[in-house]
């Protein structure tokens, strides 16, 4: 795609004219060739469009509604994009959780279980439950993030559990957009890999 420099009256044009599409991004008019389907769509590709259609959905939900609007309003002027497009981001970019940091966690009350995700714009909620081998519940709870979308959480233990039992650590969390993530690990307490 190229930077155009266009006339003052169809300066502010967005969409497509013949085979060239103009698109407005971060300020700037953009031209390109309209894309040319080659073949026919597979299930996959059907799966992202529709997908995008909920992103769409999402969207515009975000408009009509003030307190969501206000929320992605402050990420998208620091990004320099619409509060569209910021919502529209963040529904697409699927949360992710990576492995759950151990070190601190030995099993005594007050020990910490570090969690880090990736995520658009972060999480809005992040539950941890630990459980035995059999599946008894032996604690649950919420994680705190540490610092406003920095992506780094951690859950502080409320219940003993003796050094080299085998447990259950399930982390769900749930993004401004509603998707949810989840991974659970099956460590052995004050064992470190």
């Amino acid at each position: 795609m190229s930077e155009v420099d266009l006339n003052p009256t169809v300066d502010g044009y967005r969409g497509s004219i013949g085979r060239l599409v103009f698109r407005k991004y971060k300020g700037r008019t953009i031209v390109g060739k309209k894309p040319v389907r080659t073949k026919e769509q597979g299930m996959e590709e059907l799966a992202r469009q529709e997908r995008f259609r909920e992103g769409v959905a999402y969207a515009k939900s975000v408009l009509a509604d003030p307190v969501a609007r206000e929320f992605y309003a402050p990420i998208a002027l620091q990004r320099d994009i619409s509060v569209y497009n910021a919502a529209l981001g963040d529904f697409l970019k699927l949360p992710a959780i990576k492995p759950l940091r151990l070190s601190k966690y030995k099993g005594d009350i007050g020990d910490v279980i570090e969690i880090r995700v990736t995520d658009d714009i972060g999480l809005a909620d992040l539950d941890v439950s630990i459980r035995a081998q059999d599946g008894t519940l032996i604690e649950a709870g919420k994680a705190v993030e540490m610092g406003e979308r920095s992506g780094k959480w951690s859950y502080t233990a409320t219940a003993q559990v003796a050094l080299g039992s085998d447990i259950f650590i399930e982390v769900e969390g749930v993004d401004h957009a509603g998707n949810e993530t989840k991974i659970t690990e099956n460590p052995t307490v004050g064992v470190e890999d």
